[in-house]
């Protein structure tokens, strides 16, 4: 009888662990097709070139449940503005923290690996709070500088988006201490000597970055091009 026990209880844990699993696969298929169908609810024009400050505004603003707050902002690319398919694999990466420069460790969410180079040379990441339904929440916010004072503000890019003359349109897009937040940075912390080993002996991270941050703008053909840098550096 006690090994019937057993056998019944490892039946029923392993149904239901993956009917949570179909359930979770379901939810962000469910998400994904929610920012599909919004698509010209948050991109009038159409122009998602950099955006990605533009989806996570609109997620701020609509989604309060904390969870599927973290979800639907895994599902946008925070550099080109583009979609990403749900249960992408993110990228390990480090960036500098904005307050003390220090290395910060963390997750992205990423469309292709051009992007991931980008982000980690032209932004920052800064810890902010954030209230939702089930209380007030830390988040690694992904920032870059207020781009409306720039004279070559990228032409791709649709300005009205971002910018109310000089100054940040903060009906359109979330700040931070007047900096844009562009996308999150997931299960983020100091980075470790073993985190930044991890990173520097990787494909991506460690041997193309190098030599995509190095290439002149002009010569960037492949992921935003040089698009984002001008936006962001």
């Amino acid at each position: 009888m006690f090994n019937l026990k057993i056998i019944l209880s490892l039946i029923l844990t392993l149904i239901f662990s993956n009917f949570s699993v179909v359930q979770s696969k379901d939810n962000k298929e469910k998400y994904y097709n929610n920012l599909t169908k919004d698509w010209r609810i948050i991109f009038p024009d159409g122009n998602r070139n950099a955006a990605g400050p533009k989806f996570f505004k609109y997620i701020s603003d609509k989604y309060t449940n904390f969870e599927e707050f973290q979800e639907y902002n895994k599902l946008y690319c925070a550099v080109s503005g583009s979609l990403i398919s749900p249960g992408s694999k993110p990228e390990f990466i480090n960036l500098k923290e904005d307050e003390t420069s220090k290395n910060i460790c963390g997750y992205y969410y990423k469309c292709c690996w051009p992007c991931v180079c980008d982000v980690m040379k032209y932004a920052k990441v800064t810890k902010i709070k954030k209230k939702f339904q089930d209380g007030t929440k830390d988040l690694y916010a992904l920032i870059i500088d207020n781009p409306c004072i720039k004279k070559d503000f990228p032409k791709k890019v649709n300005r009205s988006y971002f910018c109310d003359g000089n100054i940040l349109d903060k009906k359109q897009v979330a700040t931070h201490n007047d900096k844009i937040i562009i996308g999150l940075l997931y299960d983020a912390k100091y980075c470790q000597p073993s985190d930044l080993r991890k990173i520097y002996s990787n494909k991506i991270t460690g041997r193309l970055c190098p030599i995509r941050n190095s290439t002149p703008i002009n010569e960037l053909s492949s992921g935003m091009g040089d698009i984002f840098i001008k936006l962001a550096r």
